[in-house]
């Protein structure tokens, strides 16, 4: 299989001077025009000192000219580490310290900083903007490209660190290639199609998933700095694919003028985090169209999805990608019957090879058969169907018993006036931890008891929740996902307080 960049170069060699990005005011490149900047990049970063294996670091903003900085460090046989732009100087200097990266990539009113901190750490980093990287390019040597094996390591993405340090998966060639292909022919994606692409490129979802897909089909990607509610309306007229997180579909949703007679896409895709099954039902009424929600992760690309033909099951994540196989394992370390929950444990070509060093942690991350225990909590009917009910850092153990927090949510989202909920546990006195309800809905709409009343006719008592809070807003991150670590942290002395 080799280095990606060559399943990536097939294709644009075939395509030629098609159109591959359009970047609006930014200008149109062609699949030509990308790999003459591909190379040209990767000469910039031999001339930096890169070679392959070495770590390159990326904080920037997004834009095309870090496509091309990916491609670059694909093609030179280096390993691509993008972090979140978001991240602060502390963060930023645990993960230079940690991957030890030969050079670091950042935005110009960065680089006295994280010259300082990569000091401090005692790596001996090259700290440059995109501009100095451009500016290279335009004068370095061309260069042949890097031979790399299938099992090579192409990117290390940090875990999100939800319970203690991150951790840096590994993922190879052999795991994004397989895993793009496979998407690519799942979901139809072909030269004809033209992808919305609104994403950030730091993260599994816009990096590997939307743009893996488009080069590798020699599709025309519309590329957008960020999801900005006109620019992306404007963006979807005569495209066929969309992908967001749920966030981006329900402010699509608020648009009263949404969608546009000339709006008409093949494929609405959604991922990162959970979609609410009232957002799938309002947006088939509104256009006709089900939104395919799949279900992935870091360490694994993606692992299940719903049909591009077929029906969509709103609150479910389909059925595994063929080459993944899947198994669900009770708490008792049994199988989990049909129908019961348990950890998601899977294996396959997509999933990744261990965390960067970190061996005590990659061995207690797989089972001695080679499966990954991904520590999602799930379900599978009797046609092999998943549905997430949660992770199982985020179980709840209330007098003994395991509480998972997403029947929960799924009941009180239910409810008239509730826009969003989420269950935590949190330390009680007398049970271990107690059931909270964290509920984001309009002002003044709701009582604690309006809310806890109708649960329990629905649930068993240990289920109920003891409190609930109203909040204006869940805490989220940049793809979407609520912070329930943050709520945690936020409300851990709440029934301390009721105890005094």
């Amino acid at each position: 299989m080799g280095n990606l960049f060559d399943d990536i170069e097939r294709v644009a060699l075939a395509r030629g001077d098609a159109d591959a990005f359009d970047c609006g005011a930014a200008g149109t490149y062609t699949f030509a025009d990308l790999l003459e900047r591909a190379a040209a990049y990767d000469g910039a970063l031999r001339s930096l000192g890169v070679q392959p294996g070495d770590r390159v670091t990326v904080q920037i903003e997004k834009c095309v000219e870090g496509v091309w900085l990916y491609l670059a460090t694909l093609r030179a046989g280096a390993i691509y580490m993008p972090l979140n732009s978001g991240y602060t100087d502390a963060e930023i200097e645990y993960f230079v310290g940690d991957a030890e990266p030969r050079l670091v990539v950042v935005e110009p009113n960065r680089v006295e900083a994280v010259r300082i901190l990569s000091n401090r750490t005692g790596v001996a980093a090259s700290v440059v903007t995109l501009a100095d990287v451009v500016g290279r390019a335009g004068d370095a040597p061309s260069v042949a490209r890097a031979a790399r094996a299938d099992s090579d390591v192409a990117a290390i993405l940090y875990t999100s660190g939800t319970t203690g340090r991150s951790k840096g998966a590994m993922i190879s060639h052999r795991n994004l290639a397989s895993n793009a292909k496979t998407l690519v022919r799942i979901w139809g994606f072909s030269s004809g199609d033209v992808l919305v692409h609104a994403l950030p490129i730091y993260h599994v979802h816009g990096l590997f998933v939307a743009l893996h897909c488009a080069l590798l089909a020699g599709a025309r990607t519309r590329f957008l700095a960020k999801f900005e509610i006109a620019q992306v309306t404007a963006a979807l007229v005569g495209a066929t694919v969309f992908m967001g997180v749920p966030t981006h579909y329900t402010r699509l949703l608020a648009e009263r003028a949404f969608p546009q007679p000339r709006i008409a896409l093949r494929l609405w895709i959604s991922g990162s985090a959970p979609l609410l099954p009232e957002t799938f039902a309002e947006f088939e009424r509104r256009t006709g169209a089900s939104i395919l929600e799949r279900y992935g992760m870091t360490e694994a690309g993606m692992i299940a999805s719903n049909p591009l033909d077929g029906p969509r099951v709103a609150g479910t994540v389909g059925t595994p990608l063929p080459g993944v196989s899947v198994r669900v394992r009770a708490d008792d370390g049994s199988l989990a019957p049909t129908g019961s929950p348990g950890v998601l444990e899977i294996r396959g070509d997509s999933v990744f090879g261990g965390y960067w060093r970190n061996a005590e942690k990659t061995r207690a991350s797989f089972t001695n058969d080679g499966y990954f225990v991904t520590g999602d909590v799930v379900t599978r009917d009797s046609n092999g169907v998943i549905s997430i009910v949660g992770r199982q850092n985020d179980m709840i153990i209330s007098g003994g018993l395991n509480v998972y927090p997403k029947e929960i949510e799924e009941q009180i989202d239910a409810l008239g006036g509730v826009h969003e909920s989420a269950v935590i546990g949190v330390p009680h006195p007398d049970f271990g931890e107690g059931v909270v309800a964290i509920v984001d809905c309009a002002k003044g709409a709701l009582t604690e008891a309006d809310v806890i009343a109708p649960l329990r006719a629905r649930l068993a008592s240990f289920k109920v929740p003891k409190r609930v809070v109203f909040v204006d807003a869940l805490p989220r991150n940049a793809m979407g996902k609520v912070q329930k670590n943050l709520l945690r942290d936020t409300y851990r002395t709440l029934f301390e307080a009721t105890s005094r």
